[in-house]
């Protein structure tokens, strides 16, 4: 709400209603509230290399000020929650709702899957960006179901005919693809992976990933590498 003001590398933006900033540190910048004036916002700060690079390729692509779908501006908020009303988060749940709203911000600048949110009704909208922010903890079809406020019987069949896969199988591929990106983006272990894409272990993480995806997840890294020394 309210109106803010950007000035990035020497180049003033004016922030209304709507719209997201996205800064990298350290950087040549500065924002703030004109005199007499009203902004009000909500704000993650987020470090680590991969939090770094998706900012960085953001900015590169759309600038330091973009406007995002609602649904990925839900993500977003979902991720704030479950930071700040979780009582004794641990870091691995504060690290996923923290890559899940990174996450969220690259795929509503590239439009890997904000597209099809438009679409959606409101509250399987509201149960995607529920599963996209919460891929580390149990997502059963009754939670599931509780979110869209339907009954189960009910909610399958109203979430499948949206996404077009049954809510377990979407999870499954959610899980999938949030291992991919990082295999690819950091050098993490497959357990260190598994735990924040609710698997109970890196075996089974390994098993489920190469049943789906016909390789393990180490092969898949090795082959979305760029070779170094070029």
């Amino acid at each position: 709400m309210g109106e803010g003001r950007l000035d990035f590398a020497g180049v003033r933006h004016r922030l209304v209603p709507g719209q997201t900033m996205v800064l990298s540190l350290p950087h040549a910048h500065r924002y703030w509230l004109e005199r007499g004036g009203h902004w009000e916002y909500f704000w993650m700060v987020l470090n680590g290399r991969e939090a770094l690079r998706l900012a960085r390729e953001i900015i590169d692509a759309a600038g330091p000020v973009v406007t995002l779908p609602p649904s990925i501006i839900d993500r977003l908020a979902l991720a704030c929650h479950t930071l700040i009303d979780k009582p004794g988060i641990s870091p691995g749940e504060a690290s996923s709702a923290a890559y899940g709203a990174m996450a969220a911000l690259h795929d509503g600048v590239f439009g890997t899957d904000a597209a099809p949110d438009f679409t959606l009704p409101p509250a399987i909208a509201r149960v995607v960006a529920y599963i996209d922010t919460n891929l580390n903890r149990a997502l059963n079809v009754d939670r599931l179901a509780t979110l869209a406020e339907m009954s189960r019987s009910h909610f399958v069949r109203q979430f499948t005919a949206a996404t077009g896969l049954a809510p377990s199988t979407f999870v499954q591929e959610r899980r999938i693809e949030r291992i991919e990106r990082l295999l690819v983006a950091t050098d993490m272990t497959i357990g260190a992976i598994a735990a924040l894409t609710g698997f109970s272990d890196a075996n089974y993480t390994a098993k489920s990933f190469r049943r789906l995806r016909g390789m393990t997840p180490l092969d898949y890294r090795a082959s979305r590498r760029l070779p170094t020394g070029i």
